[in-house]
């Protein structure tokens, strides 16, 4: 089966959006490497981040266990970076308890809408 192994993440400051991620999940950035700047989440997916001088903005969904959520929620309060429960940015400093578990949407600086969600999508999102 073919396995996902990187995204290339147009942003107009790749250090900055690349330390912004790895900062909120508790992980290193990794260093440049040709034009890019790699973040590696566990399944060793890559997210490399390049300089674009006009980036357009995307989704992206990092799936956490409960005390990665809980720190990554933590440092988000922190810096207070504002964040919704919903990506339609509905819920402004509430999380969601979809699929049993919690999940909550910020954006990155370039504008990207990031979401740390406890719980894989199902069929029935269950509560808000």
């Amino acid at each position: 089966m073919p396995a996902l192994n990187h995204l290339i993440v147009h942003v107009k400051d790749k250090d900055a959006s690349a330390e912004f991620l790895a900062g909120i999940l508790g992980i290193e950035a990794g260093p440049q490497w040709g034009p890019f700047r790699p973040v590696q989440m566990s399944n060793g997916v890559t997210l490399d981040f390049i300089g674009t001088p006009n980036p357009s903005t995307t989704h992206y969904a990092f799936l956490v266990d409960d005390q990665e959520f809980d720190a990554s929620f933590d440092r988000i309060q922190k810096a207070g970076i504002p964040y919704y429960a919903h990506p339609s940015k509905n819920g402004r400093g509430e999380i969601n308890h979809l699929y049993g578990g919690r999940g909550v949407y910020f954006e990155d600086p370039n504008g990207h809408l990031l979401e740390l969600i406890t719980k894989p999508y199902g069929d029935h999102p269950g509560q808000d």
